[in-house]
């Protein structure tokens, strides 16, 4: 049956996918997607239903997998979103230059727009989602709350209204009683939210979240709820008809966020119980019901540590998230949509709908984790390669060597979900998918991602919304090595430096020094330097300890699988070059590693070392952007801590402030203008 997960998850697991929103249609008709990741997935839904596609793009997107792989494709403007992807004007002319009779909005942009879904409605296209009276009940935090509360779901407490001013805010946020959350009414995806724990944080949080909800909903309202400290965020996924037929289709937990956006989610959570599994998806339904919803969509609770559990907000959407439901399902969640969209009933009953297994998901973007968990970076793709050949592994992307990561749009690569029986198989083919992985030419988190899903309290299921912020106080750091470990990187450093030296003798013609079968070498990592003796049979002695290195030394290969005491690894070499320097990717986390002869070491010790730059009196964009706001001119004295500038990334918007008390030397920026990571925007005295 095509609930039989073993079949069913297998080949959907074989589907790439990427990141974004799309359009398209229904029986055998031409159908209209926007933009990558999620259009992939729908692309190969509607091919596998014999559905023709027509891929809509931005002019930066016109290479874009999305657009290769649908019938046709039509530009609806240039790389800002409000100019295309937003375009409702363009996107219309799109579908009547196509004859697209259906359009799936994906999961971004347009998705949740009740007038998008209006004037689809007024052309007679079929819209792959729910009607407008839902869209908009829902996507109102403040409307969806009452409905909640009329149709008996459990909510939050909190102000219902919306919040004006930011005095006005701070007003309600002591009543209420702190912390509050701040929130976009018409938000999602962590845009426009706000955790304030005083009156200041309160009148700052105001600020930002109307700012964010313009930005991104072109709304700027906001309310206020009680804020929940160190709870779990898990959702319900649910499938209802046009004939009031309705099902909830398990859980997701997400609780693995920074900056209130998930980026590790499994289905199903460790934490529920079958009572309260169930005591969520009936009121999930109820809530479905009572807003006549028709489609896919999720209803996200926050469930606090005695498993209470409060309604937070419904997305009238396909979620980023949904491959991990349709793992322990089988179902295809996009073919479901299409099906009910098109006046079918629903295929199944409550009964019917099994937990089989267990899938993760973790989310790869192009971010520097070691700056507040992941601040965008930008680039070209030099080098792509998805770990598509182990078993069981799914990767969401639309993307492919060569692809441009922009500032225009969300920093998501893609959606690596693995499955297993258990949970500790989906981990543990998690950890091999990772360390497959391989992405160049851009920052990005495969280093964080490893190490959540390795630490000890994910693995024992210990996790809340605050995990990040409570296992990493001081910010994420990359992998602390162990003793063994370290001993593993410095091993196969120096025998993947002597394996370089043997190949470029044996390019040269040298027969002579083949002749060595030992080595004597210094390896430095980090302030430390270690004595390493190496064998041409793969023994390699470090401070006295002997290890034995095997590997398939294809050094045009970006992945080294070693096997280092017994012990299979992955490696990845981004760089080495003639003085020695190498840097691996070793258990998710880069290293630079140098390697020298012991007389070369010798001689190094000689060599100047260059003075880092004092950056105590200058301010340089962490990330690339675009700069909102800019606080100071100069001759200003500012305090430490004072807000200097703020720069929006990939909608979201970041206060810089300043490191210590001083006066203002110069301003190098001014709002509006586009700024790259490094760049220097204020020199101080």
């Amino acid at each position: 049956t095509p609930l039989q997960m073993e079949d069913a998850c297998i080949e959907n697991l074989v589907m790439p996918i990427k990141f974004f929103g799309s359009f398209f249609l229904i029986h055998g008709h031409q159908y209209l997607f926007k933009r990558i990741n999620i259009d992939c997935t729908v692309i190969k839904t509607c091919k596998k239903m014999g559905i023709q596609t027509v891929a809509v793009h931005s002019d930066v997107d016109a290479n874009a997998v999305h657009v290769k792989m649908a019938d046709e494709a039509v530009c609806v403007g240039p790389a800002p979103t409000s100019k295309s992807y937003l375009n409702m004007d363009a996107i219309m002319n799109a579908i009547r230059v196509t004859g697209a009779e259906a359009v799936h909005p994906g999961y971004g942009f347009l998705s949740e727009n009740k007038e998008f879904a209006k004037r689809l409605a007024a052309e007679g296209v079929t819209f792959i989602g729910p009607d407008t009276h839902a869209i908009q009940a829902m996507g109102d935090k403040i409307e969806s709350k009452l409905i909640a509360k009329a149709a008996k779901v459990n909510v939050i407490p909190g102000f219902d209204g919306v919040v004006k001013t930011a005095e006005e805010a701070v007003k309600i946020a002591q009543d209420t009683g702190y912390p509050v959350m701040i929130k976009a009414s018409a938000g999602g995806g962590g845009k426009g939210m706000r955790i304030a724990w005083n009156d200041e944080e309160t009148r700052e949080g105001f600020r930002f979240s109307s700012q964010e909800a313009a930005s991104s909903f072109g709304d700027d309202r906001l309310l206020i709820e009680k804020y929940i400290d160190n709870p779990r965020h898990i959702e319900i996924q649910v499938l209802a008809d046009q004939h009031g037929n309705a099902l909830w289709l398990n859980e997701r937990e997400c609780s693995v966020q920074r900056r209130n956006q998930k980026v590790v989610e499994e289905a199903p959570s460790t934490f529920l119980d079958p009572v309260t599994r169930q005591a969520m998806g009936e009121q999930a339904v109820q809530l479905a019901k009572a807003v006549k919803y028709s489609s896919a969509g999720t209803v996200e609770f926050l469930v606090d540590s005695k498993k209470n559990f409060y309604f937070l907000e419904m997305n009238t959407r396909l979620q980023v998230e949904h491959p991990i439901t349709e793992c322990i399902t089988g179902l295809d969640l996009v073919e479901q949509m299409i099906r009910v969209a098109n006046g079918y009933q629903l295929q199944h009953k409550q009964e019917d709908i099994p937990i089989n297994g267990w899938a993760i998901e973790t989310r790869v973007y192009a971010e520097d984790p070691y700056k507040s968990f992941g601040l965008p970076s930008v680039g070209w793709l030099s080098q792509y390669q998805e770990p598509l050949n182990l078993a069981y592994v799914r990767v969401d992307s639309g993307i492919q060597e060569g692809s441009d990561i922009s500032i225009y749009y969300d920093p998501m690569i893609s959606k690596l979900i693995t499955y297993g029986a258990t949970r500790a198989e989906a981990l543990a083919r998690m950890e091999d998918a990772l360390d497959n992985y391989v992405v160049r030419g851009v920052t990005h988190n495969i280093s964080l991602l490893r190490e959540i899903i390795t630490h000890p309290r994910f693995i024992s299921g210990d996790i809340s919304t605050n995990f990040l912020p409570d296992i990493y106080p001081n910010g994420f750091k990359g992998h602390e090595l162990e003793v063994d470990e370290r001993r593993e990187l410095l091993a196969s450093a120096a025998a993947l430096y002597i394996t370089t030296q043997l190949r470029s003798q044996r390019v040269l013609a040298s027969t002579t020094p083949m002749e060595c079968r030992h080595w004597e070498l210094c390896l430095e990592l980090g302030e430390e330097c270690h004595a390493v003796e190496v064998t041409k049979s793969g023994n390699v002695e470090i401070d006295g300890v002997r290890l034995e290195v095997k590997g398939q030394w294809n050094l045009a290969s970006p992945l080294l699988p070693l096997t280092i005491n017994g012990t299979n690894r992955m490696l990845q070499c981004l760089s080495r070059d003639a003085s020695g320097r190498i840097v691996l990717q070793y258990l998710g986390t880069l290293f630079k590693v140098r390697v020298l002869s012991k007389l070369a070491a010798k001689l190094n010790s000689y060599m100047p070392e260059k003075v880092p730059e004092d950056t105590s009196s200058i301010l340089r964009s962490p990330m690339p952007g675009t700069v909102v706001a800019v606080s100071v001119k100069p001759g200003d004295t500012v305090a430490e801590g004072q807000e200097i500038c703020v720069i929006e990334a990939m909608k979201m918007q970041n206060s810089l402030t300043a490191s210590k008390q001083a006066k203002v030397k110069n301003v190098h920026c001014k709002p509006g203008e586009t700024v790259g990571e490094g760049d220097l925007l204020i020199e101080l005295d």
